[in-house]
């Protein structure tokens, strides 16, 4: 598979992603949730749309929690597993977030590292102004994202992981403003060869796609628990915006 612009729309549909990241950490994922809502203080009644929902993990968790809540994803299967858990409260839908949306909300949510995924800068600005003009008045939108300077510090040139019996082999590597993962092993017979591209947005950077979409940031956090961000030290880098 080449490395190309769009690599996430054919690797996140595939069951191969969600093999390799089944280990993610629900119980961090749910302490952010807890920590952001009480933070920014939201009611019962606030729609939150999460966009970039995958298989909906910040989505289930935070419907629990008694929010009206849509997850929204650009993977066919992802929203199709999502889709058992719907109520009527909670409901996913397949959606590209560069393409505007059908709604507004309260609270927009883009969690994990879920922008910085297209080589021109037009296209995560255009993002940056779906979300925008997708917030009712006075709503606000959290991006959470890494810290780029800490990541290319400490970034793992070579890693193998052996997950339920698929052994990855994992490179990365900085090329063309971005941090470059790629992914090979071997299952159901094949060789297969996936990529995931990140930009090198630090927060200057972010900054300044900000100020193109007419956002401004309200708080900056450096993890989960909303301490300080650090450009040296911080794991994340959490924007909330409005």
């Amino acid at each position: 598979m080449t490395e190309n612009k769009d690599w996430f729309a054919s690797w996140f549909n595939t069951r191969y992603y969600h093999i390799l990241y089944s280990h993610r950490n629900y119980s961090e994922a749910q302490e952010f949730m807890q920590n952001i809502i009480t933070f920014l203080k939201l009611k019962k009644e606030d729609t939150l749309l999460d966009l970039g929902c995958g298989k909906g993990r910040h989505s289930i968790f935070l419907n629990s929690l008694g929010f009206n809540v849509v997850g929204a994803d650009l993977s066919k299967n992802s929203i199709k597993e999502a889709k058992q858990f719907e109520n009527k409260s909670l409901k996913f839908i397949e959606h590209d977030m560069r393409n505007p949306f059908n709604a507004t909300y309260n609270v927009i949510l883009n969690l994990f590292t879920s922008f910085g995924f297209f080589e021109n800068d037009a296209e995560d600005i255009a993002i940056l102004q779906n979300i925008k003009s997708g917030l009712k008045p006075n709503g606000l939108a959290v991006i959470d994202f890494m810290n780029v300077k800490k990541v290319i510090a400490n970034l793992v040139l070579e890693e193998i992981q052996v997950v339920k019996g698929i052994t990855f082999k994992i490179n990365r590597y900085i090329k063309g403003g971005f941090i470059v993962k790629k992914i090979s092993f071997n299952a159901d017979g094949k060789n297969h060869t996936y990529y995931e591209k990140v930009k090198c947005l630090d927060l200057p950077k972010i900054k300044s796609y900000l100020n193109s979409a007419n956002f401004k940031i309200k708080h900056t956090f450096g993890n989960y628990q909303l301490e300080k961000f650090n450009e040296e030290t911080s794991d994340r880098l959490i924007l909330v915006l409005e």
